[in-house]
């Protein structure tokens, strides 16, 4: 057996197309611009290319965004009024402020500023909250566990009644991409580092999430033949035949495991595209929320 390639570039692709269409809409005939503000404070080189990659991305889509860069010295006191000015602005549906945020402020603080209307990133703990409970919806979920469960939709895999394993219990993939699957009626597993018997507790999962962040650690003997793999882990590991000296792979050896599972994602272009694109989702969500569309 080779599994089938769940191809997240296409998928993200596909979903952008859907959302200008959507955008061009609710431009004519509501005269409603989807608005995302972003917050980057500091130089962080990956952050700024995050940022960038996202501005992109709505400007494709149609969706007006607006780049606000503090300096690596701002204050707890100066993000949070940037971010109290975007909750008040009317022609901005969705804030993302871009982490991680210098050593000196409070995260979670910030992360708590944002209205929860516009937490189109999915971090605000009240989001979070309702995303734990059962019978309780979140406004977002969180963009890559989102991205996630979007992926397995697309490609046709029922999650109802299937057992799934999440490797990680980070709080922005392993656990909330949990709590997604376990609200579609999965039998959840959550596995860690004092998991015991790892490879045989993974064995048993239909939908298997590796979310660790060690390279190539999922090898074929850990997955039941036909099983779904969603790869979101993405590290770099030394190789001198490249040019850049360094190559990227998951947290699934993506060779072996291919002979094994029915689905895998590879690295890149698996996950990765999926986040922005839910992002973009949840700020067109947002507006049409706001609008008193939804």
């Amino acid at each position: 057996m080779t599994a089938n390639i769940i191809d997240g570039k296409a998928i993200a692709q596909t979903i952008q197309e859907e959302l200008t269409a959507e955008v061009a809409e609710l431009k004519a005939k509501h005269d409603i611009v989807p608005g995302l503000a972003t917050v980057l404070v500091g130089d962080n080189t990956a952050s700024q290319t995050y940022v960038r990659m996202k501005r992109k991305r709505c400007a494709e889509v149609g969706i007006h965004s607006v780049g606000h860069e503090l300096p690596a010295d701002a204050t707890q006191e100066e993000v949070e009024a940037l971010v109290s000015k975007l909750n008040a602005d009317p022609a901005i549906h969705g804030i993302l402020v871009q982490l991680p945020l210098p050593g000196h402020l409070d995260e979670e603080a910030v992360l708590n500023a944002v209205s929860l209307k516009k937490d189109v990133d999915g971090f605000h703990p009240v989001n979070i909250g309702r995303l734990a409970m059962k019978g309780r919806d979140p406004l977002f979920a969180p963009c890559t566990p989102a991205g996630v469960i979007e992926l397995i939709d697309r490609i046709g895999v029922e999650i109802e009644g299937k057992e799934a394993v999440v490797l990680g219990r980070s709080n922005i993939v392993g656990l909330p991409v949990s709590m997604l699957l376990l609200a579609r009626n999965a039998t959840i597993t959550v596995c860690h580092s004092r998991t015991r018997d790892l490879a045989g507790v993974c064995r048993r999962a239909d939908i298997l999430i590796a979310a660790v962040g060690r390279a190539e650690m999922v090898k074929a003997d850990w997955v039941k033949p036909g099983a779904t793999v969603i790869d979101v882990g993405i590290n770099r590991v030394d190789d001198d035949t490249r040019k850049r000296g360094y190559r990227l792979v998951g947290d699934v050896d993506y060779a072996d495991v291919q002979e094994v599972a029915g689905w895998i994602t590879p690295v890149p272009g698996g996950v990765g595209p999926m986040t922005i694109a839910m992002l973009l989702q949840n700020t067109v969500v947002s507006a049409k929320r706001e609008a008193g569309l939804l």
